[in-house]
């Protein structure tokens, strides 16, 4: 795919602008659900609009080009192009993020590739255990197979998380990430799956490779407060708790594709008619309900994620770090709002009789999609819930990275 080119100061897209250009892709994205699914990957045109629209750079710092917008605009934004396609949204929201990250890398990392391409796309595999890397001078030597590394088919780097092996005479390994560029690592194709399809996210291997120490960032580093990115960065938006929040990426999607599943089942039920008692479909109250549930549990999934985006900022702004009790109720609530949009989405699942098993209605993909989506470990409620649980109760917190 070519190099997008650099945005002029002039031509920074402004928030309300954003927003609207999402918005506008929502029908554009539907339209090509179909399409992103069987490609295993999103769409060429779809990536072309991202990049485009400016919508890639909406978390990217104000000094290479980027909007600079606050973290908590992302579960919005990632919701919004969730409602067309659900695959979309989740590359969308995953590759945009991961400019909010390299804010807080050294700045040498972010002059090297934002240097080369302002519009570069990262990909991410931090499955951490997966990787091992040994200390050596001058950075580290890197080796392992990482799965789920969404939208890496356009990226030209990738962001991957691994142990260091511990020095000699001591035992714990230090949680580390990397940035490994495109020519380093290889991509496996082995995205074969009933969900979230279109993600192509496939298993990254990286054979012993040399990494700089400028391109690697202790997650230590990146538990909120400042890092070696604020002196270049000072916004506090690239100042909150990395791993804790990361998962609001993701939870705006699958907030996205419920509320997708809701518009679409309201509109196509306006009308309809039950096949085998010929009631009107919109007059009954047990359908009536269940929408009502769903729609009130979206809202709550996103006042949620808003409220703890909102109060992270706060506490960046006044130059404090999260207490360890802030850290693991933003990720118990990130997985907390991912279930909320699974029920939605499965209440109005509920509604959809026979007609919703096609495969060419949409509610299927959202209820194969949203189900994918609080499958992955930020949003299974049951590990970050038992987090949060031990933590209040005075026991050792059972998550290093957060």
């Amino acid at each position: 795919m070519a190099t997008i080119s650099a945005q002029s100061d002039s031509a920074i897209p402004t928030r309300a602008e954003l927003f609207a250009r999402a918005e506008a892709m929502v029908p554009k994205l539907a339209e090509r659900a179909a399409k992103c699914e069987e490609l295993r990957r999103v769409p060429d045109e779809t990536l072309e609009e991202f990049h485009a629209t400016g919508l890639f750079r909406m978390l990217q710092p104000k000094r290479f080009g980027g909007s600079e917008l606050d973290y908590g605009d992302i579960v919005e934004l990632g919701a919004v192009t969730a409602r067309g396609c659900g695959s979309s949204g989740w590359v969308f929201g995953n590759l945009a993020v991961h400019h909010w990250m390299l804010a807080m890398w050294p700045a040498e990392a972010q002059h090297e590739i934002w240097g080369e391409s302002p519009d570069a796309l990262i990909g991410s595999a931090f499955a951490f255990p997966c990787g091992r890397a040994t200390k050596v001078d001058g950075g580290y030597r890197v080796r392992g197979r990482w799965p789920f590394s969404s939208g890496i088919d356009p990226s030209t780097w990738v962001m991957v998380g691994g142990m260091v092996d511990p020095p000699e005479g001591q035992t714990a390994p230090e949680a580390r990430m990397f940035l490994v560029p495109m020519k380093d690592y290889t991509v496996i194709d082995n995205w074969f799956v009933a969900g979230l399809r279109g993600t192509g996210s496939k298993d990254v291997q990286i054979d012993d490779v040399f990494v700089p120490d400028h391109r690697t960032l202790a997650v230590a580093e990146a538990k909120g407060g400042p890092n070696p990115g604020t002196a270049l960065n000072p916004n506090p938006s690239y100042q909150l708790p990395l791993i804790a929040t990361f998962a609001y990426t993701l939870t705006g999607v699958a907030l996205g594709i419920a509320q997708g599943a809701i518009n679409t089942f309201c509109q196509n039920t306006k009308q309809k008619v039950a096949k085998y008692s010929g009631a009107r479909i919109a007059e009954l109250q047990s359908v009536q309900l269940r929408i009502a549930e769903a729609a009130a549990s979206v809202d709550a999934g996103e006042l949620l994620m808003l409220r703890n985006c909102a109060e992270a900022l706060r506490t960046a702004k006044a130059g404090e770090a999260p207490t360890i009790e802030q850290r693991t109720r933003y990720r118990r609530d990130g997985a907390f709002a991912g279930r909320l949009a699974a029920k939605a989405v499965d209440l109005i699942f509920e509604c959809s009789g026979g007609a919703g098993l096609f495969d060419t209605h949409p509610i299927q993909r959202s209820f194969r999609d949203i189900h994918a989506c609080t499958s992955h470990i930020a949003l299974v409620f049951d590990v970050a819930g038992t987090t949060y649980g031990k933590v209040m109760l005075g026991l050792p917190c059972d998550n290093p990275l957060i």
